[in-house]
Protein backbone atom coordinates (compact mmCIF):
# COMPACT_ATOMS: atom_id res chain seq x y z
CA UNK A 1 0.00 0.00 0.00
CA UNK A 2 1.31 3.19 -0.70
CA UNK A 3 2.00 6.13 1.58
CA UNK A 4 -1.50 7.36 3.04
CA UNK A 5 -1.73 11.59 2.98
CA UNK A 6 -1.41 13.36 5.41
CA UNK A 7 -4.91 15.09 4.98
CA UNK A 8 -7.42 13.12 3.11
CA UNK A 9 -11.39 14.26 2.18
CA UNK A 10 -13.39 11.75 3.84
CA UNK A 11 -16.97 11.62 2.32
CA UNK A 12 -20.06 9.12 3.73
CA UNK A 13 -21.98 7.23 1.46
CA UNK A 14 -24.08 4.48 2.49
CA UNK A 15 -22.89 1.86 0.52
CA UNK A 16 -22.06 3.19 -2.84
CA UNK A 17 -18.35 4.70 -2.16
CA UNK A 18 -16.85 2.59 -4.71
CA UNK A 19 -19.53 3.10 -7.41
CA UNK A 20 -19.22 6.94 -6.55
CA UNK A 21 -15.59 6.59 -6.60
CA UNK A 22 -15.30 4.94 -9.88
CA UNK A 23 -17.62 7.33 -11.25
CA UNK A 24 -15.36 10.56 -10.46
CA UNK A 25 -12.32 8.44 -11.63
CA UNK A 26 -13.81 8.48 -15.26
CA UNK A 27 -15.99 11.56 -15.00
CA UNK A 28 -12.67 13.64 -13.99
CA UNK A 29 -9.51 14.28 -15.12
CA UNK A 30 -6.33 13.67 -12.19
CA UNK A 31 -8.31 11.13 -10.83
CA UNK A 32 -8.23 7.43 -9.86
CA UNK A 33 -9.69 4.30 -7.52
CA UNK A 34 -6.26 3.73 -5.62
CA UNK A 35 -7.59 1.13 -3.24
CA UNK A 36 -10.67 -0.79 -1.77
CA UNK A 37 -10.75 -1.86 1.45
CA UNK A 38 -12.95 -4.83 2.47
CA UNK A 39 -13.98 -6.25 5.69
CA UNK A 40 -11.93 -8.99 6.85
CA UNK A 41 -14.53 -10.95 8.28
CA UNK A 42 -18.72 -10.16 9.28
CA UNK A 43 -19.00 -8.01 11.47
CA UNK A 44 -22.65 -6.19 12.97
CA UNK A 45 -24.19 -4.26 9.98
CA UNK A 46 -22.45 -6.64 7.35
CA UNK A 47 -20.69 -9.51 5.90
CA UNK A 48 -16.80 -10.61 5.10
CA UNK A 49 -15.57 -8.95 1.88
CA UNK A 50 -18.17 -6.14 1.92
CA UNK A 51 -16.23 -3.10 0.99
CA UNK A 52 -15.66 -0.71 4.00
CA UNK A 53 -13.40 2.17 2.50
CA UNK A 54 -12.34 2.88 -0.84
CA UNK A 55 -9.06 5.50 -1.36
CA UNK A 56 -9.29 7.91 -4.73
CA UNK A 57 -8.57 11.17 -5.60
CA UNK A 58 -10.56 13.62 -7.22
CA UNK A 59 -9.18 15.86 -9.54
CA UNK A 60 -5.64 15.40 -7.72
CA UNK A 61 -7.47 15.32 -3.83
CA UNK A 62 -6.93 12.48 -2.15
CA UNK A 63 -9.86 11.18 -0.55
CA UNK A 64 -11.76 8.19 1.58
CA UNK A 65 -15.02 7.22 0.72
CA UNK A 66 -16.61 5.41 3.45
CA UNK A 67 -19.46 3.02 3.49
CA UNK A 68 -20.82 4.12 6.84
CA UNK A 69 -24.25 3.43 6.35
CA UNK A 70 -27.27 5.62 6.50
CA UNK A 71 -27.09 7.42 9.79
CA UNK A 72 -25.20 10.53 7.94
CA UNK A 73 -26.33 12.07 4.73
CA UNK A 74 -24.22 14.95 2.36
CA UNK A 75 -24.73 18.48 2.49
CA UNK A 76 -24.11 21.59 1.01
CA UNK A 77 -21.61 22.28 3.74
CA UNK A 78 -18.82 20.16 1.65
CA UNK A 79 -18.62 20.59 -2.10
CA UNK A 80 -16.32 20.30 -4.49
CA UNK A 81 -15.20 23.47 -6.39
CA UNK A 82 -14.53 22.78 -10.18
CA UNK A 83 -12.75 25.65 -12.22
CA UNK A 84 -13.53 25.13 -15.33
CA UNK A 85 -11.44 26.83 -18.72
CA UNK A 86 -14.75 27.25 -20.97
CA UNK A 87 -18.04 26.07 -22.01
CA UNK A 88 -17.39 22.86 -23.07
CA UNK A 89 -15.74 21.78 -20.02
CA UNK A 90 -18.77 23.04 -17.85
CA UNK A 91 -21.15 21.68 -19.81
CA UNK A 92 -19.19 17.92 -19.61
CA UNK A 93 -18.92 18.41 -16.08
CA UNK A 94 -22.53 19.65 -15.40
CA UNK A 95 -23.97 17.25 -17.51
CA UNK A 96 -22.01 14.08 -16.16
CA UNK A 97 -23.24 14.73 -12.82
CA UNK A 98 -26.49 15.99 -13.20
CA UNK A 99 -27.77 13.62 -15.95
CA UNK A 100 -26.33 10.56 -14.00
CA UNK A 101 -28.63 10.78 -11.33
CA UNK A 102 -27.54 14.04 -9.91
CA UNK A 103 -29.69 17.52 -9.30
CA UNK A 104 -29.13 21.05 -10.60
CA UNK A 105 -29.34 23.21 -8.50
CA UNK A 106 -28.39 27.29 -8.66
CA UNK A 107 -25.42 29.28 -9.37
CA UNK A 108 -23.24 26.39 -10.62
CA UNK A 109 -24.29 24.14 -8.42
CA UNK A 110 -25.17 20.78 -8.30
CA UNK A 111 -25.51 17.17 -6.31
CA UNK A 112 -24.24 13.70 -7.77
CA UNK A 113 -26.57 11.10 -7.14
CA UNK A 114 -25.33 10.09 -3.86
CA UNK A 115 -25.63 13.96 -2.48
CA UNK A 116 -22.08 14.97 -2.82
CA UNK A 117 -22.38 18.97 -4.05
CA UNK A 118 -20.25 20.15 -6.82
CA UNK A 119 -19.25 23.41 -8.02
CA UNK A 120 -18.97 23.82 -11.60
CA UNK A 121 -17.62 27.30 -11.62
CA UNK A 122 -16.17 28.59 -14.81
CA UNK A 123 -12.91 31.25 -14.25
CA UNK A 124 -15.27 33.59 -16.77
CA UNK A 125 -17.27 33.67 -14.06
CA UNK A 126 -14.66 34.22 -11.29
CA UNK A 127 -13.16 36.99 -13.44
CA UNK A 128 -16.13 38.53 -14.13
CA UNK A 129 -17.50 38.90 -10.85
CA UNK A 130 -14.21 40.30 -9.54
CA UNK A 131 -14.22 42.65 -12.07
CA UNK A 132 -12.21 45.92 -11.13
CA UNK A 133 -15.51 48.14 -12.73
CA UNK A 134 -18.34 47.33 -10.13
CA UNK A 135 -21.41 48.13 -12.42
CA UNK A 136 -19.56 44.98 -14.54
CA UNK A 137 -19.05 42.58 -11.63
CA UNK A 138 -22.92 43.35 -10.21
CA UNK A 139 -24.14 43.08 -14.04
CA UNK A 140 -22.23 39.22 -14.06
CA UNK A 141 -23.37 38.50 -10.44
CA UNK A 142 -26.88 39.23 -11.38
CA UNK A 143 -26.54 36.98 -14.48
CA UNK A 144 -25.10 34.26 -12.38
CA UNK A 145 -27.76 34.36 -10.03
CA UNK A 146 -30.63 33.42 -12.65
CA UNK A 147 -28.92 30.32 -13.79
CA UNK A 148 -28.57 26.65 -13.16
CA UNK A 149 -25.59 25.78 -14.85
CA UNK A 150 -23.24 28.88 -16.04
CA UNK A 151 -23.40 30.00 -19.49
CA UNK A 152 -20.52 31.70 -19.97
CA UNK A 153 -21.72 33.85 -23.20
CA UNK A 154 -24.17 35.09 -21.11
CA UNK A 155 -21.89 35.89 -18.20
CA UNK A 156 -19.43 37.79 -20.30
CA UNK A 157 -22.32 39.81 -22.15
CA UNK A 158 -23.82 40.92 -19.11
CA UNK A 159 -20.24 42.01 -17.95
CA UNK A 160 -19.65 44.08 -21.14
CA UNK A 161 -23.62 45.77 -20.24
Amino acid sequence: MDKPAKNTVCLWYDREAEEAARFYAQTFPESSVRAIFRAPADYPSGKKGDVLTVSFTVLGIPCLGLNGGPAFRQSEAFSFQVATVDQDETDRYWHAIVDSGGQASACGWCKDKWGVSWQIIPVALTEAIIDPDPAAAHRAFMAMMEMQKIDIARIEAARRG
